[in-house]
């Protein structure tokens, strides 16, 4: 009998087994060797000082982007995204050792009363404000977008959740962001934005799951601004009639909560995934720099986070780039849409164009091959002695951008402490409701993509 028990014993703990390891995301469990964490910590530590050195000690509004070319040259107006990096920039900063908690609070304290006293339009943010006095900055337009107010509610849950003492100061940011007058109940998605100059919303929607505004979409159905089936009404792939897109993508409909889902899949080289739309690294990643993709998504969204990580580094293998890393990035004097275009919808532009963030965003899953492509920009000439990894590098001609953009400090800083720190972040999110309610939807779904 006991043989018996013993017997069904074994084969209860090897199912279990089998389930587990079939189930989860084949992230890399590797530790990081003394070395790698000494140079994570030393960049960490200079992005952090940029956010130091040009957010308005007065606003503790952030400038959008400082240039290094000859002289320096200062951005000085911010948006809400920027708004936001600042924000898991002090978290960071806290928990990686580079400030006291009681001074990231003050810091941040006058950011969220600049916050309260700047306009806004049903409680959304405008896309442009001047650092110095936090008032609009009017001659870009005057545009409310959905996928940067995603991003500013979102700093704004973490820092409520880390610093207690802000709490009273940030709920009712969160609580005046209305979402639902961004939101198209005809097709079930979230509008681009709203244009206040022509009083209109924009003809276009946010569509597509795997793009950046996907935690708009996740703190939207949190809020309980837009209902749950907005989740499921957004495209995997778009369907296979659709023939303008950069693949005929496979697939079978699929039911979830009644509705029923094109669950399609593009596959390059023996990766299976959902596609994004440019094929970028920030469109894939940067939202699992808050939500619990990686743990939840272990049959979705985290194991596609994986699957793109591994496309960037074969497109590069396939097309001979000595670099890795394909995102939205500045360049000299301006700014460029760069992906790995197999890997998207649509696809941005590859014109051999990497940036340091996009490896940074990958640290979680292929810590080994992003240690081994920072080094390789390092060579390139792609690090300033101040505030860390300069912005771009062309690859055919080693043309550097020795740009500083505060989206792209944030998202590296950001990913260094939640490699560090085993998701901090994103666990600081996932405290407050608006990040925990939603979870089942990253849970449930299944992208049938896996090896």
């Amino acid at each position: 009998m006991k043989k018996l028990l013993g017997l069904l014993l074994i084969s209860v703990l090897v199912v279990a087994s089998v389930l587990y390891f079939t189930s989860t995301p084949e992230r890399t469990t590797v530790q990081p060797s003394n070395e790698m964490e000494k140079e994570l910590l030393e960049t960490a530590e200079k992005t952090f000082r940029f956010f130091e050195d040009y957010t308005d000690l007065e606003t503790g509004l952030t400038m959008d982007r400082v240039d290094f070319e000859q002289d320096e040259n200062k951005a000085e107006h911010t948006s809400p995204t920027n708004i936001a990096m600042y924000m898991l920039g002090m978290v960071s900063g806290v928990e990686l050792g580079f400030i006291s908690k009681k001074e990231a609070e003050q810091k941040l304290e006058k950011t969220l009363r600049s916050l309260k006293e700047m306009e806004t339009w049903n409680g959304l943010y405008y896309n442009w404000y001047f650092t110095k006095n936090g008032t609009q900055k009017t001659d870009w337009g005057q545009f409310i977008s959905s996928v940067d107010n995603g991003w500013l509610t979102a700093g704004l849950i973490v820092t409520g959740q880390y610093f207690e003492g802000l709490k009273e100061l940030t709920d009712p940011l969160v609580e005046q962001m209305d979402y639902s007058t961004l939101y198209d109940p005809s097709v079930g998605h979230l509008y681009g934005g709203y244009d206040k100059e022509q009083e209109s919303l924009t003809p276009h929607h946010y569509g597509m799951l795997y793009t950046e505004p996907r935690v708009a979409s996740y703190l939207a159905i949190g809020k309980g601004d837009v209902p749950e089936e907005h989740w499921w009404k957004l495209y995997r792939t778009f369907p296979p009639e659709f023939d303008w897109q950069s693949q005929t993508p496979t697939g079978a409909m699929k039911d979830y909560d009644g509705i029923n889902v094109f669950q399609g899949i593009y596959e390059y080289e023996g990766i299976k995934y959902v596609p994004s739309w440019g094929g970028s690294m920030f469109e894939a990643l940067m939202p699992s720099l808050v939500m619990k993709e990686n743990e939840l998504g272990v049959d979705a969204l985290g194991l596609n986070n994986l699957q793109h990580v591994k496309g960037q580094i074969r497109y590069a293998e396939i097309n001979e780039l000595d670099a890795w890393g394909f995102s939205p990035a500045a360049i000299r004097n301006n700014y460029g849409e760069f992906g790995a275009p197999v890997l998207g919808t649509e696809g941005y532009e590859d014109i051999a164009t990497v940036t340091p963030h996009a490896s940074f965003l990958a640290l979680e899953h292929a810590p080994e091959k992003v240690y081994e492509n920072l080094k390789k920009l390092k060579d390139m000439g792609v690090y300033g002695e101040d505030y860390g990894y300069y912005d771009t590098v062309n690859l055919q001609n080693g043309e550097v951008a020795h740009s500083y953009l505060s989206l792209d400090q944030g998202m590296i800083l950001a990913s260094i402490t939640n490699f560090l720190k085993k998701g901090v972040i994103r666990e600081y999110f996932h405290q407050d409701p608006i990040g925990e309610r939603p979870e089942h939807l990253l849970e449930v779904e299944d992208f049938e993509i896996r090896d």
